[in-house]
């Protein structure tokens, strides 16, 4: 039985009208770049104008890390939004880039299943807790993204944030077994979309970690585009020493380096996720 089969609950009520778009970076394989896209992404959407919260659902709180929140200034967690302790609202922190907050994570997070059981909406409880985000916030709230970072594994963290989420975007590495990990997602994504979300898509597949110089890197960018066609960003986000260096400093590689061939491939991406956004909507 999988996780999606444990939790469902036949809970299906439609979202609020009037929300930001929410997407979810997924992907139960560890060290493909979800966090530095959430961070990165989130940073060039904002610096193009959109007001973004990014939602910290890692335990391990690498993108609050990352965005230079230190662990003592995390007065409310995302623990403590989907406990019920807190509203969203009460744990937004702003971090240094203009237009872009984030809801911190903490090891809390990492006994979040258990804590909650059995409980009916559990697979809800993020999507409940971003509802009234932009409407019953004083003063009123206005973000027009939010980019929720997942842990690297398809447990309750990643179903919230996929039962709350218009969309997916996946980092994928350039690396050998991709398209295996690949597969397994889209189940997963498969299995939310007919219980928890039937609005679920894949927003896109974005290359990250890709060496020109490296034949298996070409390979796998082939074969990748190949399986999954026009659902795979043309942007690609190159090996790039400035984007392993920046979170130690507690930047964006955007603030840290924005000439760098990392910032300009995130500031390509941003652009390329409005583009899908401007068709998504002319097309519904």
């Amino acid at each position: 039985m999988t996780v999606i089969d444990q939790i469902y609950q036949g809970d299906k009520d439609d979202k609020r009208a009037g929300q930001p778009r929410i997407i979810a970076l997924a992907n139960q394989k560890g060290g493909v770049g979800k966090t530095t896209t959430a961070i990165n992404l989130g940073t060039a959407l904002a610096a193009i104008g959109e007001r973004v919260l990014i939602i910290d659902l890692d335990p391990q709180g690498n993108a609050s890390t990352g965005l230079g929140i230190d662990r003592r200034n995390r007065n409310y967690s995302t623990y403590d939004v989907l406990i019920g302790e807190v509203g969203l609202r009460e744990a937004v922190i702003a971090t240094a880039v203009p237009r872009l907050s984030i809801a911190p994570s903490t090891m809390d997070l990492s006994g979040l299943e258990l804590e909650l059981g059995n409980a009916r909406d559990r697979a809800f409880r993020l999507r409940d807790a971003i509802a009234g985000l932009n409407h019953n916030a004083q003063p009123p709230a206005d973000y027009t993204y939010v980019l929720i970072d997942c842990p690297p594994s398809l447990n309750l963290l990643t179903v919230n944030a996929m039962a709350a989420s218009d969309a997916i975007l996946v980092p994928l590495q350039c690396e050998f077994f991709a398209l295996e990990g690949l597969s397994q997602l889209l189940q997963t994504v498969e299995q939310v979309r007919s219980t928890l979300n039937p609005d679920l898509t894949i927003h896109g597949i974005v290359l990250t970690m890709f060496d020109s110089r490296n034949n298996l890197s070409n390979q796998v960018v082939a074969d990748v585009r190949q399986f999954m066609g026009k659902k795979v960003y043309d942007t690609m986000i190159p090996r790039n020493v400035r984007i392993s260096e920046a979170p130690s400093y507690g930047k964006p590689v955007l603030v840290y380096d924005l000439k760098c061939t990392g910032s300009e491939a995130y500031l390509r991406l941003a652009t390329e996720v409005i583009q899908r956004e401007r068709e998504l909507r002319t097309t519904h």
